[in-house]
């Protein structure tokens, strides 16, 4: 699928943003969900198979693909618009200052507002060659049955793992309270940022890039059977994270050369000038 150019920005924003909505109006997926949203999913859901993500994880588990600095990583996002939400059509950098900001004005640490501008860097993917299928949108476990919990759960009918019995019961091929970190993905830019960052950044950041857009687990209630009380403690931090990342999303863009200066020095403080992608 084609990312969007900024031409249709303003319009798109019209179409997919009411700022007078309120909370649980955002994250609608019905019939009135765009056309756009709903392809990307049923893509998304057949696609994403257990040897799928396997594939995924030994192409860029390495990390050999690019050096680069995080705002460079930053600006080749500009122009990405994410198929897969319903709720937004700014660019990613804007997307990533409104939820850093809601973040910074709510005085939470300076680690948790580095985490918000970079969450979704993780959609550099695209500029690998990966499909947005293969990029954004909602996360969930594969290799175990899919939880009707996952929006559009009906599309994993065309899915090549439904003809596999051995992955389409509750456990599969984990064990009871396995925990997440031994529990494959769906593969996008969760995954991805995660291993980008990793080495620089405490646990509960860590927590937050690689489960934000798993929402059958931190806000469905899913797959509770595979998961161990470490993971219980850390989702809380995904949990605090979440409403940032969702309901900073509005139509107005916030004054990047103004905020420029401030977060240079952030991602100075955790990041090296370049590093591995």
């Amino acid at each position: 699928m084609q990312s969007m150019t900024l031409d249709t920005w303003d319009e798109d924003v019209r179409e997919r943003y009411d700022p007078n909505r309120t909370k649980d109006q955002f994250r609608q997926y019905n019939d009135d969900t765009p056309a756009v949203v709903r392809e990307f999913y049923r893509q998304n859901h057949a696609r994403q198979t257990l040897g799928f993500v396997l594939a995924k994880q030994r192409e860029y588990g390495s990390l050999n693909h690019a050096e680069m600095g995080i705002w460079e990583a930053m600006e080749k996002l500009d122009t990405l618009v994410d198929d897969s939400d319903p709720d937004t059509s700014l660019s990613q950098i804007e997307h990533n200052l409104q939820t850093a900001e809601a973040i910074r004005r709510d005085g939470h640490p300076r680690w948790m507002i580095l985490t918000g501008f970079i969450h979704d860097l993780g959609k550099m993917l695209c500029f690998y060659g990966e499909p947005q299928w293969a990029v954004v949108g909602d996360t969930f476990p594969v290799g175990c049955a899919w939880s009707p919990k996952i929006v559009y759960a009906e599309f994993f009918a065309d899915n090549p793992d439904r003809q596999r019995p051995e992955l389409q019961t509750a456990y599969g091929i984990y064990s009871p309270a396995c925990g997440l970190r031994n529990v494959h993905l769906s593969w996008g830019h969760d995954e991805y940022m995660y291993l980008v960052a990793r080495d620089y950044l405490p646990e509960p950041a860590q927590y937050m890039i690689r489960y934000h857009s798993c929402y059958p687990v931190h806000r469905e209630g899913a797959y509770q059977h595979l998961l161990d009380d470490h993971d219980r403690e850390m989702l809380k931090w995904v949990e605090k994270f979440n409403p940032y990342d969702l309901y900073s999303k509005s139509d107005s863009r916030p004054p990047l050369n103004e905020l420029r200066p401030w977060y240079e020095d952030l991602v100075a403080e955790f990041f090296p000038a370049k590093i591995r992608w």
